[in-house]
């Protein structure tokens, strides 16, 4: 999701200009699954500290559009990092507006970004096929499905308010000039060591596919781990 001031300008122009994004229309996707949201590191003093999104080895979460005719109709997450909805600490005091009140639907979008910098960037990797006709305007779209399946499913309140504002932040144009930055695909490559952690905690987690992508250099393999990654977050449908 966008970060911190940038959520909150993102939202300004959002609700504010004529976005092609009603979340009122949206039909509500299906969650199918499991994931896991683990700490790996403290991170700045600005935030939390860093988190990894792990797909469950044994179900991993699965997000599928309402209509299967439309790019993205089924979206299966992979290993990245997440900071959940980047939702500034002032703007958290609203109800609907946690950076993890809606996670699933989270990782469905930054998912969406970390495969489209990476598609851009000219990697070639079967993982991300599922999202390569995904559009700009589709991302805002499938987000917001997820939050309408989250809701039909009875797994967060209903909110329009939220789920209207969160959609408007990501269709403005200052998330749209995020999803066509070209050269951020090494900068959200999962690092070996926070891998290697990931692997202790959740053996299977990583498949050999996404050790491979995820690798930065040749020699890094051989990086110490950094410690026993904590999961702090699991969520099934």
């Amino acid at each position: 999701m966008l970060k911190g001031s940038v959520f909150f300008a993102a939202l300004a122009v959002g609700l504010s200009a004529c976005t092609t994004v009603d979340f009122s229309e949206l039909a509500p996707a299906t969650l199918t699954g499991s994931l896991f949201v683990m700490w790996v590191g403290e991170g700045n003093s600005s935030g939390d500290g860093n988190f990894v999104f792990v797909p469950d080895p044994a179900d991993p979460l699965t997000f599928h559009r309402a209509d299967k005719s439309l790019p993205g109709a089924e979206i299966q997450p992979g290993l990245m990092y997440t900071d959940g909805g980047s939702i500034p600490k002032i703007a958290q005091v609203f109800k609907g507006l946690s950076p993890w009140g809606y996670a699933p639907a989270y990782m469905i979008h930054d998912w969406m970004f970390v495969a489209h910098h990476c598609i851009v960037d000219k990697q070639d990797d079967k993982r991300f096929d599922q999202v390569r006709d995904v559009s700009f305007e589709d991302s805002a779209k499938i987000l917001g499905e997820a939050i309408q399946g989250l809701v039909k499913a009875n797994k967060v309140q209903k909110n329009d308010v939220a789920g209207t504002a969160i959609t408007a932040a990501v269709a403005s144009g200052i998330a749209e000039n995020l999803w066509n930055t070209k050269g951020a695909c090494a900068a959200s490559k999962v690092r070996p060591e926070d891998i290697a952690a990931v692997q202790r905690a959740i053996p299977g987690a990583v498949q050999p596919a996404a050790r491979k992508t995820f690798r930065l250099a040749p020699e890094t393999p051989t990086t110490p781990p950094r410690g026993r990654a904590t999961i702090v977050s699991r969520i099934t449908f």
